[in-house]
């Protein structure tokens, strides 16, 4: 086995925890293991003034640490399961998928007030087309503005007055012990969350035997099979940042139930599905609930969408 162990991550205060959480994982499973985290700047840490959805979407904060894993730079990438594509390029793999973390989204609002309170025009800013879309589906009254910048940045214009309200991933938060600043969590019937949200990615090379030996040792199970799932949709449906769609998937007893939208930017569409599913049958049902969306108007709605962009 190797005696060095290279994780590579992105510089973000909350990439570093996750590598850093990574790394005394290992350390405690192998502390013979040496194990050194490199930072790796990528094209969605060096573009901050536009969404996300403007510039590419998904892949933007991983590509360049893929790159590294690929030309043996690094043994391992660290990521946010959020930020992964619904295909990974030739030769990686997921390794691992530690526990996740709770997967909702949350409110930070500067005067405590829920969703349901604001009154109409109320500020709320978010960076993401799902969170945008499904705070229009719930409340079209309000006015959801852009926002970027990591978590810092973010509160910093929050408490300054140009937002009423954030909305925000609660697993960064809960990482970042500042769960206190939570106002309210969104459910799923309030918000369905990103695929993957509050999970990590372990992505390694597909042909490491000393690596994939250190991975067992780190999967968690219920998450990794919930996680299929909704990857499952993903990729069937072609989903990315550029539009609104969500999955979520969650144990009910011995069945995985995933819970799954589409949806217009402006809210006023909205195809959601749910589907229970056999843990040993999740890519299959995630697939199918892709397919039933797509049939009951969210094709149209992504068609609809993809011309918009061109």
């Amino acid at each position: 086995m190797k005696k060095n162990i290279r994780i590579g991550t992105r510089g973000s205060q909350l990439a570093l925890w996750q590598a850093n959480h990574i790394k005394a994982c290992i350390n405690k499973k192998f502390p013979e293991l040496e194990v050194e985290i490199l930072i790796i700047k990528t094209t969605g840490d060096r573009i901050t003034d536009r969404p996300l959805s403007m510039v590419g979407g998904k892949g933007l904060f991983v590509k360049e640490i893929e790159n590294a894993l690929l030309n043996n730079d690094i043994d391992l990438a660290v990521h946010s399961m959020k930020d992964m594509p619904g295909d990974l390029p030739r030769g990686l793999i997921i390794g691992a998928i530690p526990e996740r973390e709770n997967p909702f989204d949350v409110m930070i609002a500067r005067d405590n007030k829920l969703l349901a309170d604001y009154p109409a025009n109320a500020k709320i800013g978010t960076g993401s087309l799902r969170r945008g879309s499904q705070l229009k589906a719930n409340r079209p009254d309000l006015e959801i503005l852009s926002i970027r910048g990591n978590l810092d940045t973010r509160i910093k214009k929050l408490k300054s007055g140009e937002y009423d309200a954030i909305v925000l991933a609660a697993a960064g938060l809960r990482r970042l012990g500042q769960e206190k600043q939570i106002t309210q969590y969104l459910d799923e019937d309030l918000m369905v969350p990103a695929v993957g949200q509050g999970a990590l990615c372990i992505e390694i090379r597909e042909n490491d035997p000393d690596i994939s030996s250190i991975m067992e040792k780190l999967d968690h199970e219920p998450t990794r099979i919930c996680v299929a799932g909704e990857r499952a949709f993903l990729k069937q449906i072609e989903g990315s940042c550029h539009i609104p769609v969500a999955c979520y998937g969650k144990f009910q007893g011995p069945q995985v139930i995933l819970t799954a939208l589409v949806a217009s930017e402006d809210g006023q569409q909205v195809i959601k599905k749910q589907i229970v599913s056999p843990e040993d049958s999740v890519l299959d049902q995630g697939r199918k609930l892709a397919d039933q969306l797509l049939e009951n108007g969210g094709k149209q709605i992504l068609e609809s969408l993809n011309s918009n962009d061109r």
